[in-house]
């Protein structure tokens, strides 16, 4: 078959499957289906519980739900305090992980010895970056990185599917350790083989931060600020859990109860990351800027700003998918925590970049946007800016390019995925199985002759 012959026999294909498989939707409503497992409402439908972290987006006020600004606690703490607490003073990433993955804050002794113990994982097998990362180099890091995990449990020197917790700890703090690696890495194979630019392979201190070696990884001259440094820690740290309902979250568990490994359970979850509903979102809000700066020139024209927002929202501009990237979400209405917490480190990088003018547009839009969208929709809650509004831009500050963006937030979510296991492991013996109701109309079968 020629390849012209095979696509037309896929665009045949596609006209079958559109006229078997589209579903009236009334039927959604009729079964009291919640399409995304979500109400009208927006709220998700309880599938678990879970004492690892919580999302807040609304309080009840004698009988009445009332939304509020949104908050995220990491294992009973809120993470604006913690945030605030270590700031600038000391990187968070290692001492939130051990909170995640054991339950309680790490005292001195036990974040050195923690930090230790990452750090001797720090390394990937001999020739893995050669002969796995560097082979098959790909635009798609995220690809890159779930071929990368998938290999990993070839080297896996213990028994890879011992769902023992011990075991299953040691993987997953294992991956935690090699994720920075895998996506680096993986950026850097593309970049030279792909880009035809310069090849360099940096190797982790493990002495040193999670942030820290990930910016020593990426840049040619391995050198990076502690401002830098602490902006990006402070990033990870907002980035690496938000509840257990997330799509990539959920998707852990769903695996995990299945009883597959570590590695099958993270690469599932690294495919559903990937996704632009879920973490390639930042990516879109650097693309919608680009485009605004290319229509709206004077970055404080606010009047013009919301002419171009509301021609985004119509449908007449950008991607014309009605859309303002980085505003609104699923579950906060007010605020996004991670957001408000993040703003300090935004605000003190740019000035620090000479990036003021940049942020004044940012700073513009997240003050118009809400307003355009409250006049052009009805919407049942109020929206705000969302963490992805911001760190796209911090990212583009830091020089990380947009391909690892993505990566970036695996390498910070790889720890609530980690947890999530290890507490559906501890406590849910029992595969995850919802149920679909049929419509399919039975009929008589027919010979192939007689078809």
């Amino acid at each position: 078959m020629t390849e012209r012959e095979l696509l037309q026999y896929m665009l045949n294909g596609e006209v079958l499957c559109r006229g078997v498989d589209v579903v009236d939707p009334k039927l959604y409503d009729e079964y009291g289906v919640k399409r995304g497992l979500r109400d009208l409402n927006g709220h998700g439908v309880l599938t678990g519980v879970t004492n690892i972290s919580k999302v807040v987006s609304s309080k009840i006020i004698d009988g009445q739900e009332v939304f509020c600004d949104g908050e995220l606690w990491y294992r009973g703490y809120n993470v604006i305090d913690m945030v605030k607490d270590f700031g600038f003073n000391r990187f968070g990433f290692e001492e939130m992980a051990y909170l995640l993955l054991f339950g309680e804050l790490p005292n001195e002794r036990q974040l050195c010895d923690f930090r230790e113990t990452l750090g001797s994982l720090n390394h990937l097998p001999t020739n893995f970056t050669r002969d796995v990362i560097m082979k098959a180099p790909s635009h798609d890091i995220m690809n890159s990185m779930t071929k990368s995990v998938l290999t990993l449990a070839s080297y896996d020197d213990y028994e890879v599917s011992d769902l023992s917790i011990s075991n299953v700890l040691r993987q997953c703090m294992a991956l935690i350790s090699e994720f920075p690696m895998l996506a680096v890495y993986g950026y850097c194979a593309y970049n030279h083989y792909e880009k035809d630019e310069s090849m360099y392979i940096h190797r982790p201190d493990p002495k040193l931060s999670t942030a820290e070696n990930f910016l020593r990884m990426l840049r040619p001259d391995r050198q990076y600020s502690e401002l830098e440094a602490q902006v990006l820690d402070a990033a990870l740290v907002l980035h690496m859990e938000h509840g257990g309902g997330n799509n990539s979250t959920f998707t852990t568990r769903v695996v995990s109860s299945a009883g597959s490994d570590t590695y099958s359970v993270i690469a599932a979850a690294l495919s559903s990351l990937k996704g632009p509903k879920h973490g390639g979102a930042n990516i879109k809000v650097m693309q919608m800027m680009e485009d605004i700066r290319a229509h709206v020139p004077d970055y404080n024209d606010k009047a013009a700003l919301k002419d171009y927002l509301a021609e985004i929202v119509d449908k007449k501009a950008f991607d014309r998918r009605g859309l303002i990237y980085g505003m609104g979400h699923a579950i906060y209405a007010i605020s996004d925590p991670r957001a408000r917490a993040f703003k300090e480190f935004v605000d003190k990088l740019a000035v620090d970049k000479h990036m003021e003018r940049e942020l004044q547009l940012y700073n513009n839009i997240e003050q118009i946007a809400p307003e355009v969208i409250a006049e052009k929709r009805r919407i049942y809650k109020g929206v705000s800016a969302n963490v992805d509004f911001y760190s796209g831009f911090v990212y583009s500050m830091l020089g990380i390019p947009v391909e690892l963006y993505t990566p970036l937030f695996a390498v910070a979510r790889i720890v609530g995925w980690s947890a999530h296991r290890i507490e559906e492991l501890i406590n849910v013996d029992k595969i995850i199985r919802p149920a679909y109701k049929s419509i399919m109309k039975e009929r008589e079968y027919t010979p192939i002759e007689s078809r």
